[in-house]
């Protein structure tokens, strides 16, 4: 990955003549089925921006209460667009279509009208749990715009063993992160219908997402995307480390809900447990208030797993 950034032929992509970026760009939008896409620094940006295109002005966005556009952007949707978000149960990871189409009809006797929901895969903040196929079909047969913060969906398609288009489909946008899982030192995209991805440059330089001789990053990308397949390992280790939290704390982890690479362990002492950890040489952050979270990922290897693992056994 180093040698192709330091091989990469660059452009200015501030006037979209970067090869490198465009190749990425090229290559992310044909992988989900999208007619283009826009290279952006970060998985916030492009969620930000999809808020921008899809959101119409003095509309509501519906998204799951404990999404990374509600919780993780620093309440960036309030600063950064004219629509207001409402928050629906996603306790399991996923939104129900049926609470979906209540608001569309509610909107014809005078509730505020939606413009467009905003679906997460894989939910981050239950575990990394996967949305069933047909759960998200149903979500984009009830009519609004969708966006898909995917910024874990190739991580989604491995586990359930089917292909990222299948997973955005029915999304009007769709971002994915090539860092976190895939590797890449920073960067994520963000593919839909040309026009919208032509309004999107605009977002993106008005956020401050302009850049220039970016192929240097965009050539890590498309290493990333070339090993998507070696996810299925994190996801074997991912399991590993829950087996182990569990058999430390029984109840902490339920283990039959670690689909991907995230495993979240209820503590009584989230902070004292992190302590630990980082004294073994171990690094995790807070879940929550109540929880530690571990996440195995492409610097992690089964040597990794066993110290950890170890580590785990060891907490006080």
């Amino acid at each position: 990955m180093r040698q192709a950034m330091a091989e990469a032929e660059v452009g200015d992509d501030g006037f979209g003549d970067d090869p490198t970026v465009a190749r990425l760009e090229a290559s992310f939008a044909e992988r989900v089925g999208k007619e283009a896409a826009v290279f952006v620094p970060s998985g916030t940006m492009a969620n930000q921006i999809a808020l921008r295109v899809l959101g119409t002005p003095g509309s509501v966005v519906l998204a799951g209460r404990r999404q990374h556009l509600v919780v993780r952007e620093a309440a960036a949707a309030g600063a950064n667009s004219t629509v207001q978000v409402v928050t629906l149960d996603d306790s399991d990871g996923t939104l129900d279509p049926v609470e979906l189409r209540c608001w569309v009809d509610d909107a014809r006797v005078g509730w505020a009208a939606p413009s467009a929901v905003f679906v997460e895969d894989t939910h981050g903040e239950v575990g990394g749990r996967v949305w069933p196929l047909e759960r998200l079909e149903a979500v984009g047969a009830v009519g609004l715009p969708v966006h898909l913060d995917g910024a874990r969906l190739w991580n989604a398609a491995v586990a359930s063993g089917t292909t990222v288009a299948d997973r955005a489909a029915w999304a009007t946008t769709v971002t994915c992160c090539v860092s976190k899982g895939l590797g890449a030192p920073v960067g994520s995209l963000l593919a839909g219908p040309a026009d919208l991805m032509r309004r999107a440059r605009v977002e993106r330089k008005r956020l401050g997402g302009g850049m220039r001789q970016v192929g240097i990053l965009a050539a890590a990308g498309l290493v990333a995307l070339e090993r998507v397949e070696r996810l299925a390992d994190d996801h074997v280790r991912a399991r590993a480390l829950a087996h182990a939290a569990a058999a430390r704390w029984p109840g902490s982890v339920d283990v039959a809900l670690v689909e991907t690479n995230i495993v979240r362990i209820d503590a009584s002492d989230p902070a004292a447990l992190l302590r630990h950890l980082a004294a073994t040489g171990v690094l995790a952050v807070p879940g929550s208030a109540t929880s530690v979270r571990l996440v195995t990922h492409a610097d992690v290897d089964d040597e990794d797993i066993e110290r950890t693992i170890a580590a785990l056994a060891s907490a006080p």
